[in-house]
């Protein structure tokens, strides 16, 4: 009997299976075949499939089968050579999305240098390969080779801590230009209401509604001058060499943005007599969504 352990990695490895599959068809594999698929879904008139078999029974299947087949997982492949089984070991490759890194290659390789399995890297070849595990002897393994072991958790470590830096570079490259257009949103926001609030009252006044439009102007001149550069070198890292076109676009498309802060601010404090301060920092969460969308739909738009 073939036992076949895909462990509980929740990405499939159906590879695996297409290729025990197709030598099943052929007739080259007689054995009975059993698989814990775990995560994998994958249906087969030829393999007696579960998703997870319980631990005892699983135990027994280890002792009872003549060959196992797993993937790169260090418990998977203990369990067979510490029951001095034949083993095959396929390592999950990232590539296939069935591993977020390639660690199982150096995982399978030091087991199979060590003498303990069959290192299985070309699925074309796992005919081949079964027929060779039918006569190959495993080596026995110790539980004192603890210096072994040690190797393999501290490079199962170092692979864990360097899979993570990648997943957070990939994080911050994916989201890195909307992070960024937030900071200098905020920033922006902040240069906005410094120069408006500095205006208002101790050098305009708020309620008179051509003053109150005036100090809006001044602060949106100030502010999108601001917004430019930081969003052409920072946020969008902009290439253009025809700048004055690139900042006649970026000034229109904050023109638009302009004329909605002016229109929610007339009819928030003019028209319903709220609280100009209240209604200004509505009005900039609404501008710096729009401002996002026009920016990088139009103006630094990547060719």
């Amino acid at each position: 009997m073939i036992l076949v352990t895909l462990g509980t990695q929740d990405k499939s490895f159906e590879r695996l299976l297409k290729a025990l599959e197709k030598e099943l068809k052929k007739g080259t594999i007689q054995e009975e075949v059993i698989v814990q698929a775990g995560y994998t879904k994958f249906k087969s008139d030829y393999m007696k499939i579960f998703d997870l078999i319980p631990s005892d029974e699983f135990d027994q299947l280890i002792k009872k089968c003549d060959i196992l087949i797993t993937h790169g997982g260090v418990g998977s492949i203990l369990a067979g050579v510490k029951n001095h089984k034949k083993v095959i070991a396929v390592p999950r490759l990232s590539k296939y999305k069935e591993h977020t890194n390639d660690h199982q290659i150096q995982i399978v390789h030091e087991f199979a240098q060590e003498g303990y399995l069959i290192e299985l890297n070309d699925l074309s070849k796992i005919g081949k390969v079964l027929e060779e595990a039918r006569t190959w002897k495993p080596k026995k393994f110790k539980s004192n080779t603890k210096k072994f072991v040690q190797s393999l958790e501290d490079y199962i470590e170092q692979e864990s801590k360097k899979t993570k830096r990648e997943q957070l570079k990939q994080l911050w490259n994916r989201y890195k230009e909307l992070f960024l257009y937030l900071v200098f949103g905020v920033l922006t926001t902040v240069v906005s209401l410094a120069t408006y609030f500095i205006l208002v009252p101790y050098l305009l006044n708020p309620d008179h509604p051509i003053e109150l439009q005036i100090a809006n102007v001044i602060a949106w001149i100030v502010s999108v001058t601001f917004a430019y550069f930081t969003n052409r070198k920072y946020v969008f890292e902009s290439k253009s060499k025809n700048r004055l076109k690139e900042a006649a676009s970026f000034y229109s498309s904050r023109l638009v943005t302009l004329l909605l802060d002016i229109a929610i601010m007339f009819v928030g404090v003019t028209l319903l007599k709220g609280n100009d301060k209240i209604m200004k920092l509505v009005s900039q969460v609404v501008v710096i969504v729009l401002n996002y969308v026009l920016s990088k739909l139009f103006v630094f738009k990547k060719k």
